[in-house]
C-alpha cells in the first residue's frame, strides 16, 4: 500500500469522525446530568482514545514521510494544518475535557466545546478535501 493511500485513509477516518463528534457527541454532552455527563465522560474519553490516537499519529506520520520523500506545497501545508489541529487539540480541547473529568461542568463550558470544536472540523475537512484532490 502506498503513503497516498494511507493518507487519505487516514483523512478520511478524522474528517467522519470530527463530524460525529462535531454533531451528535459534543451536542449531547449537554442533556447528561452532571453526575451523569462524569461517569459517561469517563467511558467516553477512553474508548475515543483508541480510535482518535491511532488515527491522528497514522496522519502525521503519513504527512511526515510525504514531506520527507517531496517537499512542495502540498506536502508542506498539509503539514502545517495537521500541526494546528495538534496545538488546538492540546491547548484547548484537553484543557476542556480534564475539566468535565474534574467535575468543572457548566452550560458555557459545554457551548465552549460545541464553539471550538469548530475549529478542528474545519481543518480536518480542509485536509481530507486537499488530501483527496491531491491524490485523485
Amino acid at each position: 500500500m502506498n503513503i497516498s493511500l494511507l493518507r487519505i485513509l487516514f483523512d478520511f477516518g478524522l474528517v467522519i469522525l470530527i463530524w460525529i463528534v462535531q454533531l451528535m457527541i459534543y451536542p449531547s454532552f449537554r442533556y447528561y446530568s452532571e453526575n451523569q455527563l462524569l461517569q459517561w465522560h469517563q467511558k467516553y474519553t477512553v474508548a475515543i482514545s483508541f480510535i482518535v490516537i491511532p488515527l491522528m499519529f497514522g496522519q502525521l506520520i503519513t504527512a511526515s514521510l510525504q514531506v520527507i520523500e517531496e517537499r512542495n506545497f502540498f506536502t508542506i501545508g498539509s503539514l502545517i494544518l495537521i500541526a494546528l489541529v495538534w496545538v488546538s487539540t492540546f491547548t484547548q480541547f484537553v484543557p476542556i475535557h480534564n475539566n468535565i473529568a474534574s467535575g468543572i461542568v457548566n452550560e458555557n463550558l459545554l457551548k465552549e466545546l460545541v464553539t471550538k470544536n469548530w475549529i478542528r472540523t474545519i481543518l480536518w475537512s480542509l485536509i481530507f478535501i486537499w488530501t483527496f484532490f491531491k491524490t485523485f
